[in-house]
């Protein structure tokens, strides 16, 4: 029967002719040498180029990976070895190798040695560690080596191919060849060894349009293959499928079954001719070179063939044609004893954690006749199923004997019963086995059966649909439209997984309504219609899988191992590689997964979490409890998170071990003391880390939302929330928390919250000394300016001697009050406002008194004073520096934010109220107003005298203004005179800077220019030195075409003349006979 390997395509990349082609063992990557003397290093899993490489300009016949090192080697026309590092692009040798073109490069598989072969006839073996030295020459063909390929079952051992029709065997310590194998009718193009170790044989590819297979310890022809119409030029056996792979100049690859030598299939891509073939021994890939591009495609599925018995831990698995069998029971747990006879009685295994790899002691069950393309146990694990090649095999699985056998396009075991099984015969026909025996052979009720799955009930998959069959008669229960890839059942048959391509169902199965139906004959053409329930639908690919209990543990597309519980997904880890699920073991509580390589790995999962979660799943709450006490501390946390995914929040914090995920799950249920609580009971090094103080700030605003202000005040504390702190305080009028704020955001450097706190306080002093100490000078001056004008002569003086580290001259022009107050206009009137807000600011108003207080806070003292309405009024002396208290003018203008808690007797800073108030202040200052007036009617001859006196004041201030103008303007010009001699300074600086730019400038292009004639010249002598080259290259291959030709010609020549000649002998011969038979025995003649 045929092997039924889908071939699907994974890189199409067109370029220039490909001559080489080589596979990467562990990245997704083909390497293409280009006959435009390019290299290509392509990923086939995303179709982009990784690398490209100039090598030179002439074809690069043969290319290769050196992995161990990183590297490439590639061989060209110009008869030299270059080595690459593909990470670095980084060119590591380049010699000359040989005498003509280089054919092909083969790499040792262990050792630091590459083989080449080349036109010169001679095979040279170089030698990497002894820098690319060449250690040794093998000489022996009378035509091209078109190939070399090492024995990797005896890695001292090559074969080569020649133009010469023979293939020479050799070993690397002698020059001479160990044999030839003539046979090839015309030139041999390509050859490789059989990759096992069963057959010692060697593949070959000739121009005579054959592949032959050589026996090479006996010498002879095995088999010749024929179906090509012209030269073959690549040839190669897959290192695991039991294929063979020929490709030719007439733009084909054949496949041919390696075992019957028959013609499997042929692919034409319609790219021209192949001219290189290449496959990896850790996958299925293949890789094509051709005319117009390179090719990778995977045969068949990369799945592992292996089974394993989930009853014992018994597991077998396939290597081409070997089984191998072992045991993984006790494998990972620390102090276990091995209870396999080959891991030795009583042996101790250490302990594996997950993802390591187990140390499998594979026990051989022998041979298989048919190639392993699925192996599968049945119910009870008895038996195991080989299935390959259109047929199957049913053996023990301990000893590998034969029980049954026959041809099947399918095989699926059935859930119940030691040897119930079904095939596929055809796309018509499915036959049911009870007991190893035939009892029914159905016409499935679909056009195209086009696959079969087990479990209990029997599916058959369509174009379209799939349809579940009953196992007893065949008959139909339910046709669903959907086309799964997999499907798998739990152990009590009530639950089943349809894995499609994208997503997978999950249905539950009504064994009762089913029986009932069939019973009593009631099936529509649909099935029953209640048989299967859908409880849930997810999007994601099932790799491989299995049920434990209701929980369905599975690999998926993006390595990673989950498991499915109620319509919830989750992760048990990441994996490092595409990984294979062999079964789940409950005793050891783990799962195993088997890699490509056949490793075995195993992850922990325990049975008890599985069957809570299934409990809680079912709402069995009774049969949960019971099982919690059973899972170990350490899990609590994931049973917590699952708890959570099903709505269980209030459970989830009981059972839940994690401080952080209990924290998450108190703020959820708004439980306040219980969060404040978990964050209390964090350790003393942890407290000021940026996660707790987060935890913090989020408990205090859940705190907000739920008017608990004292907890969230002691939050804010402890998250430092500055912002926040200052908000509450405001809000709440807290006078008290607002100045402990100030003071501590002030020590921890949070100047805006600091300064902020203290201007809604009102202490203008401290906003002004914060300014100062943050270096914020002038913006003190200014502040001084407008609040506390008996600071700024101060501020002023610091202001200069900080700027005249900067700019004298700036800080010369900087005004100090003191000794300029004429440029301060109101300066007088403003301190008197200052010192009525001193004397009013001690004893602060309630908040409840704002509205009496309002008219008296929003009076104008300086328009009062200023009109003159103040002018009797006593000016308080000012409070010695310590005692300083003052009120901002602006802040006097409107009501504090700053309010108390409680609306009765808390003080607040910014309304005054010991001495008398603003209003009296007023009345007073009207009575005074008027008492002036009746003053200046009886006394008009004082009021002359003081108009003489405000004349000279006036005229006074005049010269005072006057002189300043005067210093101003000087000030101004000698500035001005500074300023226009440093530009003159800097103007000459300028053009001696452009004079010496524009001769370095015109040194420079005059360089240049001389540079560019050199380089002309030589571009110039180059290209004459490439064009002669050229043509000596193009004459050498005229004179190489025209010499092939000669040759042919005198073979051919000779030929013929060797067929006159036998046909003259054969002639003389007969004529002889002739005469001789006409004269008989005369002795006389």
């Amino acid at each position: 029967m045929p092997l039924r390997l889908e071939i699907k395509k994974k890189l199409t990349a067109r370029s220039d002719r490909i001559k080489s082609v080589e596979l990467h063992p562990t990245e997704p990557w083909v390497l293409s040498g280009l006959y435009t003397g390019n290299v290509f290093i392509w990923d086939y899993s995303s179709g982009a180029m990784v690398k490209s490489f100039e090598v030179c300009d002439l074809p690069v016949r043969s290319a290769k990976f050196i992995v161990r090192k990183s590297w490439f080697i590639a061989a060209s026309d110009d008869m030299y070895l270059r080595v690459y590092n593909y990470n670095t692009m980084e060119k590591v040798k380049a010699w000359e190798a040989h005498m003509d073109y280089i054919r092909y490069v083969e790499v040792h598989p262990t050792l630091p040695y590459v083989l080449s072969a080349s036109d010169d006839m001679t095979i040279k073996l170089f030698d990497w560690d002894q820098n690319w030295d060449c250690t040794q020459v093998f000489e022996g063909h009378a035509h091209y080596v078109m190939m070399v390929k090492f024995n990797l079952k005896d890695t001292n051992v090559f074969a080569s191919a020649s133009l010469d029709r023979t293939i020479k065997v050799w070993g690397l310590g002698s020059h001479m060849p160990h044999f030839s194998l003539e046979g090839h009718e015309k030139g041999v193009n390509a050859i490789d060894y059989y990759p096992g170790g069963d057959k010692p044989y060697l593949l070959s590819g000739a121009d005579d349009n054959q592949v032959r297979i050589w026996d090479y310890q006996t010498k002879a022809c095995v088999q010749t293959l024929e179906g090509h119409s012209h030269n073959v030029t690549a040839v190669l056996f897959h290192p695991r499928l039991p294929i063979l792979i020929s490709g030719s100049e007439d733009g084909t690859v054949r496949i041919w079954h390696s075992t019957t030598y028959r013609a499997e299939t042929t692919l034409n891509y319609g790219l021209e001719r192949v001219w290189s073939l290449a496959a990896s021994r850790d996958s299925n890939k293949v890789a094509i070179g051709y005319d117009e591009g390179t090719i990778v495609v995977k045969l068949g599925q990369e799945v592992p063939v292996a089974s394993m018995d989930t009853n014992t831990g018994k597991l077998v698995w396939a290597v081409n044609n070997d089984m191998f069998t072992s045991s993984v029971k006790g494998l990972t747990g620390a102090g276990a004893i091995g209870e396999e006879e080959g891991e030795g009685a009583g042996a101790v295994v250490a302990a594996v954690g997950d993802g390591e790899r187990l140390s499998i002691i594979p026990r051989d069950l022998g041979s298989t006749e048919i190639f392993p393309q699925t192996l599968a146990h049945n119910c009870n694990g008895r038996f195991v199923v080989v299935c390959g090649d259109g047929e199957y095999i049913i053996y023990t699985s301990q000893a590998l004997r034969n029980k049954s056998f026959g041809s099947a396009l399918d095989f699926v075991w059935s859930a119940v019963g030691t040897g119930d099984y079904a095939i596929r015969e055809s796309i018509s026909r499915v036959k049911i086995f009870r007991n190893f025996v035939e009892k029914k052979a159905i016409k499935p009720p679909l056009p195209s059966a086009e696959g079969i799955f087990g479990g209990h009930c029997l599916a058959v998959k369509g174009s379209d649909c799939v349809v579940f069959l009953d196992w007893e008669e065949g008959a139909l229960i339910r046709r669903i439209d959907v086309l799964p890839r997999a499907i798998y059942w739990n152990e009590t048959g009530e639950i089943v997984l349809l894995a499609c391509e994208d997503s997978y169902f999950v249905l539950r199965y009504n064994k009762e309504a089913v029986a009932v139906a069939l019973a009593a004959g009631q099936v529509g053409e649909e099935g029953v219609e209640e048989s299967f329930e859908l409880l849930h639908e997810l999007s994601d690919k099932v790799r491989t899988g299995m049920w434990v209990g209701d929980c369905f543990l599975y690999t998926n597309n993006t390595q990673r191992l989950q498991y499915y519980v109620g319509g919830q997904i989750m992760t048990l880890c990441h994996l490092d590689s595409p990984k294979y699920m062999l079964g789940y073991l409950a005793k050891e509580n783990r799962v195993y997964l088997m890699d490509k390589q056949l490793n075995v790995v195993s992850y922990k999962v325990l049975l008890a979490m599985l069957q809570y979660q299934t409990a809680v799943v079912r709402e069995d709450f009774a049969v949960a409890n019971t099982l919690l006490s059973s899972i170990p501390e350490a899990e609590l946390s994931n049973v917590a998170r699952f708890l959570e995914s099903q709505g269980y929040k209030e459970e989830a914090l009981v059972v839940s071990r994690d401080p952080d995920h209990k924290f998450e799950l108190a703020l959820d249920l708004k439980k306040l003391e219980t969060a404040r609580e978990l964050l209390a009971a964090i350790r003393k090094e942890d407290k000021d880390s940026m996660d707790t103080q987060n935890k913090w700030r989020k408990l205090g605003d859940l705190a907000m939302v739920k008017s608990d202000f004292a907890l969230a005040e002691k939050c804010a504390w402890e998250a430092q929330d500055w912002s926040g702190l200052l908000l509450l305080y405001t809000s709440l009028g807290n006078a008290e928390g607002l100045l402990k704020l100030a003071q501590e955001a002030t020590a921890q450097g949070k100047g805006n919250v600091g300064f902020l706190a203290f201007f809604l306080l009102g202490k203008v002093e401290e906003c002004i000394e914060l300014l100062i100490k943050t270096d914020r000078i002038p913006e003190a001056a200014f502040m001084a300016r407008s609040y506390l004008p008996s600071h700024m002569s101060r501020v002023v003086t610091l202001w200069k001697q900080h700027l005249s580290k900067i700019s004298p001259t700036a800080a010369e022009a900087l005004a100090d009050p003191a000794t300029y107050p004429a440029l301060f206009p109101d300066l007088d009137v403003a301190l008197q406002v200052e010192q009525l807000f001193l004397q009013n600011r001690s004893t602060p108003l309630s908040a409840n008194a704002y509205p009496t207080a309002k008219g008296d806070i929003e009076l104008d003292l300086i328009a009062m004073i200023k009109s003159g309405g103040a002018a009797a009024l006593p000016v308080p002396a000012p409070l010695p520096p310590a005692e300083i208290k003052i009120a901002p003018a602006a802040v006097a203008a409107a009501a504090s934010p700053v309010k108390d808690a409680s609306p009765s007797t808390s003080p607040s800073p910014l309304e005054p109220s010991g001495g008398p108030s603003p209003r009296a202040l007023a009345a007073a200052a009207a009575v005074a107003a008027q008492q002036e007036e009746e003053e200046r009617a009886l006394a008009a001859a004082r009021e002359v005298e003081e108009e003489r006196v405000r004349k000279e004041s006036k005229a006074a201030k005049a010269a005072a203004i006057a002189a300043a103008e005067a210093e101003a303007r000087r000030l101004k010009e000698e500035e001005m005179a500074v300023a226009q001699a440093e530009a003159m300074r800097l103007q000459q600086e300028a053009d001696e800077a452009a004079a010496a730019a524009a001769a370095q400038a015109e040194a420079e292009r005059v360089a240049e220019e001389e540079r560019l004639e050199r380089e002309a010249a030589e571009l110039l002598a180059a290209e004459a030195a490439a064009a002669e080259a050229e043509m000596v290259a193009a004459a050498a291959r005229r004179e190489a075409e025209a010499e092939e030709e000669r040759v042919r010609r005198l073979q051919e020549a000779e030929e013929e003349t060797v067929a006159k000649a036998r046909a003259a002998a054969e002639e003389e011969a007969k004529l002889k006979a002739e005469t001789e038979a006409i004269l008989g025995d005369d002795d006389d003649w």
